[in-house]
């Protein structure tokens, strides 16, 4: 069986301005990575991807490489990718999940707890594997963090899925916290499972994103922005809107917006 979410319907009362931005710079970075030729693509990935041995100080990278501190490292693997389908899955869900988090914290507060989710994964990953020189790359740590901070501001939200099971194609809608839950759940078992010095995917990395996501979003979000949010539909906005305009349903101003005249 394959799933995949797509899309969910959750509106939004603010532009994702910073979820496109870190799409745009991802993407940017990703193009470069793919202008360079082999030898410097590795030499890159080496130099600014996270190295858990490097950042602990249990070993240095030779000096042609050492072009950023170790500890900026934990920021700088985040805007690197391995490939089109890293890149592509990892933007999918941020474009998915981001606008929603943003919206319940504000622009630069969303900047900076994405950042700390990515920082918080990359070091869970370095933590659970010090010896290990692989560089980890990508931005699906800063991503699970964004995954958590969802799941608490609208677990019951609607998520449209693809579902593939040998012929049989779907498309459904599924509640946010079930499609994330059994995400960390997969993220948990694979990291127990998967030794953390090995090459491949950073399970631990998504596990301790998805965890610093669910601390920090309680004192990110906006005042007045609620925890597990019910479910909102632009279908329901959108044929709302339609009824109001046909007269079917009464507008009411709220008092507090009337002008003092009326």
């Amino acid at each position: 069986m394959f799933t995949l979410p797509l899309s969910d319907d959750n509106p939004t009362e603010r532009a994702a301005v910073v979820t496109w931005l870190i799409i745009g710079i991802c993407a940017a970075v990703f193009l470069w990575e793919l202008s360079l030729p082999p030898a410097m693509e590795r030499a890159a990935t080496l130099a600014l991807g996270m190295v858990p041995a490097v950042v602990l100080g249990k070993a240095s990278l030779a000096p042609g490489l050492a072009v950023v501190p170790p500890w900026a490292t934990l920021l700088t693997s985040m805007f690197l990718h391995g490939g089109w389908l890293h890149i592509l899955g990892n933007m999918l869900f941020l474009w998915i999940f981001g606008d929603n988090v943003e919206d319940a914290m504000g622009r630069f507060r969303f900047f900076v707890y994405y950042l700390l989710c990515g920082t918080a994964a990359a070091l869970t990953q370095a933590l659970m594997a010090p010896d290990s020189e692989m560089p980890m790359i990508g931005a699906s740590g800063a991503i699970a963090g964004v995954l958590g901070g969802y799941a608490l501001l609208h677990p019951r939200a609607n998520v449209r899925v693809l579902v593939v099971i040998l012929l049989f194609v779907r498309l459904v809608n599924v509640p946010a916290l079930l499609v994330l839950g059994l995400w960390f759940l997969l993220q948990l078992s694979s990291a127990a499972m998967a030794p953390a010095a090995a090459g491949g995917v950073a399970f631990w990395a998504h596990v301790g994103g998805f965890l610093c996501g669910l601390t920090l979003l309680p004192i990110f979000r906006r005042p007045g922005i609620p925890l597990f949010g019910g479910a909102r539909s632009r279908a329901f906005a959108v044929s709302g809107a339609r009824l109001v305009r046909r007269g079917r349903i009464p507008t009411v101003i709220p008092r507090e917006h009337q002008p003092p005249w009326s």
